[in-house]
């Protein structure tokens, strides 16, 4: 006789991202704390500390060679910078597990993380910042989201066709 085994249940923290990559994103820092510059002269970087589930379910969809605009925010112009590349998955953020990080989540186990982390490396810096002003001047750009009202993430996809303008517009 045949039982059916139990079902475990999958905490949501863990469970499959039913997101598909795009093979193009858009992550936001700002150019004080982090910016294309430092990623240049890193060559490649952890892009920890994003607190937020959506944008952390946005990193855990990307897959090693997709596109990252690399967009400055809260700066003068606030814009796009440059280009990187998903050098590495998703992996657990260091940082939740740091009591002595501001991004340190009493929460987080290493059986169960919280947080994600994917590593970016370098792939080229703009001769100029793409100001928000010219990216909501672009019709073809209408839908991106970093446009739409109300939208604070630090990590979203974009469409190939999104990507190409921007970069046309450097």
């Amino acid at each position: 006789m045949n039982k059916k085994p139990k079902s475990k249940k999958v905490p949501i923290e863990s469970a499959p991202q039913m997101q598909v990559s795009t093979g193009f994103w858009l992550a936001k820092s700002e150019p004080d704390v982090y910016g294309i510059s430092d990623l240049k002269r890193d060559k490649r970087t952890l892009w920890e500390g994003v607190r937020n589930y959506q944008a952390r379910n946005f990193m855990r969809a990307m897959q090693k060679g997709d596109r990252v605009l690399f967009y400055h925010s809260n700066a003068d112009p606030s814009g796009v910078a440059g280009v990187a590349t998903v050098s590495a998955l998703a992996q657990p953020d260091p940082l939740q597990f740091d009591k002595r990080s501001e991004f340190f989540d009493a929460a987080a186990t290493k059986e169960q993380p919280r947080w994600s982390a994917v590593e970016l490396a370098y792939e080229t810096e703009f001769a100029r910042v793409i100001s928000l002003e010219e990216l909501r001047s672009v019709k073809a750009l209408s839908t991106l989201l970093i446009l739409q009202r109300g939208n604070r993430l630090s990590v979203t996809p974009i469409q190939p066709a999104e990507f190409r303008a921007i970069c046309a517009l450097a």
